[in-house]
């Protein structure tokens, strides 16, 4: 008999998991993954759909989705020459995973609210 209630492998955070979840998971990175997924983009295009989002925090999270296979970035042979944005294939293997994150939240932020609310009483003495 198949025991299908086993627990998983127990996963380690080492350091460079760690810092790839972090690049992959702050809050610009899953905006612009959310927006690629979607269609590619120009720069100003990604710049324009994420409110808040200051031209340097854009252009830094996209060199780090580039640098880590996330992201592709294509010189586009138009006159001015553009730039693209792409997913890359590597990239929209995170459209699951970062889905389910999102639908988590969703489904689980009154309870984290209330949660928040009672520590936040408990703390404070209230």
């Amino acid at each position: 008999m198949n025991d299908t209630t086993s627990p998983a492998p127990h996963l380690t955070i080492a350091q460079h998991r760690r810092d790839l979840l972090d690049q992959v998971l702050d809050k610009w990175s899953l905006e612009i993954l959310e927006l690629l997924c979607e269609q590619p983009l120009r720069f100003n295009g990604l710049r324009r759909a994420i409110p808040g989002v200051t031209q340097k925090s854009l252009s830094a999270t996209l060199r780090r989705l580039e640098r880590n296979g996330i992201v592709t970035r294509v010189v586009l042979s138009t006159r001015p020459v553009a730039v693209e944005y792409r997913i890359s294939p590597l990239g929209k293997t995170l459209r699951e995973p970062v889905d389910a994150l999102i639908i988590w939240a969703a489904e689980n932020a009154d309870e984290v609210e209330r949660a928040r609310d009672a520590y936040d009483q408990a703390s404070t003495g209230s």
